[in-house]
């Protein structure tokens, strides 16, 4: 009751409109002579096209990219959306140097982005609410880049669905970081309990306020991941499964030993156990959550994918 809140539009993909976002976010919290407030600031920014303003001083040399341990120059099999505009991006196979490019210019878009966020950091440093301001950066979706010979976020590797997530602001533990799992739909519950505002008993959200007032604790025991109906992944402490149902496809990892998921031990029979539990677990899941998509079908596809042909000037249509 009484809390002023602003929700500001994604706007383009233009630089002026990530900084007119920053700007509107600035007059928003200038504005603020009691509280309490609520501001939200969805830039779209560093989604491709990746465009800053004439004259940013800050460039990254592709050769000094870092080398990606998991890049190939194409995915190993059909993951159910293998020509999807992402994957357009860079024509078949992947290069190191062509990946290469599109991260520096990835990271610089990053680097503005960043430069926008501190001058609202700034500005709330320096406004009567930077002690009792909670303040949230997240990020709706990671993305490839070459990782898996993929450029795009249409796939369930960690690269795409890892996203950052830091908390900061009074009563959270500082300068903590915890192995804790969540959705980010947990976070709006989690800010609910900390500003003692009780949420609706229909939300799916689980409060991640024990864990931010100590720096660590339980959080959820596992996580499940879908991608349309061609895609499925369930996290389990440090073991992830992906499930490509229409082509009959299983990959299990170890992120402790595998954090780039490079050793697919689905058929290893030492783990044949532990694929059939987390598929049930997998099934389970899905089912609590309304999804029908099944895990099998039957008649898979097969697995074997090629690039489409390029059109006349060299890239895939």
């Amino acid at each position: 009751t009484g809390v002023q809140t602003v929700a500001l539009p994604i706007s383009g993909e233009q630089p002026a409109l990530v900084r007119s976002l920053a700007d509107e976010a600035i007059r928003f919290i200038d504005c603020q002579k009691e509280g309490p407030f609520f501001c939200y600031v969805p830039f779209d920014a560093p989604h491709d096209p990746h465009i800053v303003p004439e004259g940013f001083p800050v460039q990254y040399d592709p050769k000094s990219m870092p080398a990606q341990p998991n890049f190939l120059p194409q995915h190993p099999f059909d993951n159910g959306d293998m020509a999807i505009r992402d994957e357009l991006l860079l024509p078949w196979p992947r290069t190191p140097a062509a990946v290469a490019a599109m991260n520096a210019d990835y990271y610089r878009y990053v680097s503005y982005l960043d430069l926008q966020v501190g001058r609202i950091l700034d500005a709330l440093a320096k406004s009567p609410h930077a002690a009792n301001t909670i303040v949230v950066y997240a990020a709706d979706s990671g993305v490839a880049r070459g990782a898996h010979g993929l450029i795009g976020k249409q796939n369930l590797y960690e690269e795409s669905i890892r996203v950052p997530l830091v908390i900061s602001g009074p009563g959270i533990a500082k300068g903590k970081r915890t192995g804790a799992m969540c959705y980010l739909f947990d976070v709006l519950p989690s800010l609910g309990e900390l500003c003692g505002v009780k949420g609706p008993g229909t939300s799916e959200g689980a409060s991640l306020a024990p864990i931010l007032k100590q720096g660590d604790g339980p959080g959820r025991p596992r996580l499940a991941f879908g991608y349309r109906k061609v895609q499925r992944a369930l996290r389990d402490g440090p073991w992830k499964l992906i499930r490509y149902p229409e082509v009959n496809q299983t990959q299990l990892f170890n992120l402790d030993n595998d954090p780039h998921e490079m050793s697919n031990l689905a058929d290893n029979p030492a783990h044949s156990g532990r694929v059939r539990e987390m598929m049930s677990a997998l099934a389970a899941d899905l089912k609590a959550f309304g999804d029908t998509a099944s895990l099998t079908v039957e008649n898979p596809k097969p697995a074997a994918w090629f690039p489409p042909r390029p059109r006349r000037g060299g890239m895939n249509p």
